[in-house]
């Protein structure tokens, strides 16, 4: 299998780098992974392929499978004007570069997987949410929405797209729990205003095996002329192509597409998830940081830690997943 990876060297894409090499070494199959980058010179493993944007626009490789990761951290500064337009750039430029491959190549990849966020649901407390449900417009929704309707115009050129929209990833290395690590070990974590906000959260492994998971599932049907693994899938999956519905827009071919919401299945509150995180340190977590001074220090960013949302991964279940980690104590103490 021949993979390229935008976004490849970050928290998720170099996690699933080593894990698919790792797995299909293991099973003696061929793999090959690249990854997009703007840097030539960026370090990475020696088993790692590298292709510029550049090269990338005039390549006439071929791939098995796109896994569309680029994209600036969406908490890791305020929302200001220019910060805004910063995040939307990081996703839509490197995901029009891989229309415009797509467009011109004359082997099409059998699937891209693009990246997206919960956030697309915005803010809905603690109403369950699956893929089948509904929207709230805000800057989340936006930013997650118009980066899914680009990826989605892969179907016009007949490549399956699935999109993965990912919850708080627990690991240690990166995402929440890495920026928490500091002031939790020094004794001064605690919960973020009322601490009932829901927190929809996965594990990196659980990440990593569910995207591996949902590309065999895909390429396990590829060559099979009377079925069409993603558009079974999308029957009962959000209808993200019906102009009637809420859950979509765009031009895409929804019988090409499906959508996954890459969370466990049991999210919990801010509470919670501090007690536990405080646990699995051996720290106190005494302190807690109130709504107003979160909107004071975050400003409109500061939804990400107030507003919670009830995120579940119906699809994955659906489709025959079985987590690794299916409580927050599990994907705490099992890092891998």
């Amino acid at each position: 299998m021949n993979v390229l990876i935008s976004g490849g060297s970050g928290f998720l894409g170099s996690a699933f780098s080593r894990e698919l090499m790792a797995r299909y070494r293991a099973q003696n199959k061929d793999v090959a992974i690249t990854w997009l980058t703007r840097n030539s010179g960026q370090p990475h493993p020696d088993d790692i392929n590298m292709m510029t944007y550049d090269e990338f626009a005039v390549s006439d490789m071929s791939f098995d499978v796109i896994l569309n990761l680029a994209g600036a951290g969406i908490a890791d500064s305020r929302w200001s004007d220019e910060r805004k337009e910063e995040l939307m750039a990081s996703r839509i430029k490197p995901t029009q570069s891989i229309l415009d491959f797509i467009a011109r190549a004359s082997t099409k990849p059998k699937l891209l997987v693009s990246g997206s966020a919960i956030g697309w649901y915005g803010t809905q407390g603690d109403k369950p949410l699956t893929e089948n449900s509904d929207y709230e417009t805000d800057f989340a929704h936006t930013l997650c929405d118009e980066w899914e309707q680009l990826a989605l115009k892969a179907t016009n050129h007949d490549v399956p797209v699935a999109i993965v929209r990912t919850g708080v990833v627990i690991h240690p290395e990166g995402g929440m729990v890495a920026k928490l690590l500091l002031p939790f070990k020094f004794g001064v974590g605690g919960q973020l205003g009322d601490g009932q906000q829901i927190m929809s959260w996965i594990s990196r492994e659980d990440w990593v095996s569910a995207v591996i998971f949902i590309i065999e599932q895909q390429l396990e049907f590829t060559n099979e002329s009377d079925v069409n693994y993603i558009e079974s899938l999308a029957q009962d999956n959000a209808p993200i192509n019906d102009s009637t519905s809420k859950t979509a827009s765009g031009t895409a071919n929804n019988r090409n597409a499906v959508v996954y919401n890459l969370t466990a299945p049991n999210p919990v509150t801010n509470h919670t998830f501090t007690k536990a995180l405080g646990s699995w340190l051996h720290r106190p977590t005494f302190f807690t940081l109130p709504e107003f001074l979160l909107k004071l220090m975050f400003g409109e960013m500061s939804t990400l830690l107030i507003d919670g949302q009830k995120v579940l991964p119906q699809a994955l279940l659906d489709a025959g997943y079985s987590f690794k980690h299916s409580t927050l104590q599990q994907a705490l103490e099992n890092q891998k």
